[in-house]
């Protein structure tokens, strides 16, 4: 009886150490996983990206008014 007990103990620790290990390595792949990192980078890039292009468009749009209305200005000018 004593040694049967003994071998079940020694299979219920190896059971157990294999449980923890495989844990373990769950945790340890989950904290160091970079799946989404390139994901996260790109749309970041996108939306500088998009942020770029609306202070560009802002400042096309202000440059073109200023030299529309200077224009406007001196045709009137030369024509009146």
């Amino acid at each position: 009886m004593h040694q049967l007990r003994a071998q079940v103990d020694a299979a219920c620790l190896r059971l157990y150490v294999t449980a923890e290990a495989a844990l373990a390595l769950a945790r340890d792949r989950q904290r160091s996983d970079e799946r989404g990192e390139g994901v996260i980078s790109a749309a970041i890039a996108v939306l500088v990206m998009a942020f770029l292009g609306v202070l560009m468009w802002a400042a096309f749009k202000g440059i073109f008014t200023k030299a529309a209305a200077n224009t406007d200005r001196q045709v009137t000018e030369i024509g009146g």
